[in-house]
């Protein structure tokens, strides 16, 4: 027997349960890769156009243009793929593990050179933000561990 008072959609009666909410750990990883994500694109894409500034403000110049536009250019594929995990978290919450050693290669690096007086404070300052986002990604992989489950799962 139908139900003439349930709400009604293309493909036939809808059932009377709300629609499922998401997670507060869930939101919490969406948040963080999406915020990582445009923080990333706004600091990278820009150093496309900034090969000569660099190598004035930061001498020597740039002797290697493949290696500074390669590491630009693979920094930005990881903000889409930052993009992709804040889509569904629980789905790619696997592949949060790499994005944390992306961040941890960058930071870790910085904060090494600039303990060997190899770093300038400015660049140390962008490894920091990428260890504290390492963080935030691994609160994130913990947490979609704890209840992430997307239903039917």
């Amino acid at each position: 027997m139908v139900n003439h008072d349930a709400p009604c959609t293309l493909n036939g009666p809808r059932p009377m349960s709300p629609t499922p909410t998401t997670p507060a750990s869930t939101r919490f990883a969406e948040r963080v890769f999406r915020i990582a994500a445009i923080y990333g694109i706004l600091v990278l894409l820009p150093q496309y156009f900034m090969e000569e500034r660099i190598g004035r403000d930061f001498p020597p110049a740039i002797t290697h243009p493949e290696h500074f536009y390669g590491f630009v250019g693979v920094a930005l594929a990881w903000q889409v793929v930052f993009l992709i995990i804040a889509k569904d978290p629980v789905r790619y919450r696997p592949v949060m593990l790499a994005a944390i050693l992306e961040k941890l290669a960058f930071g870790g690096a910085a904060l090494a050179l600039f303990l060997a007086h190899r770093l300038a404070t400015s660049v140390l300052a962008a490894g920091v933000v990428d260890l504290v986002l390492a963080g935030l990604f691994l609160a994130a992989y913990r947490r979609t561990g704890e209840g992430g489950r997307r239903l039917g799962d």
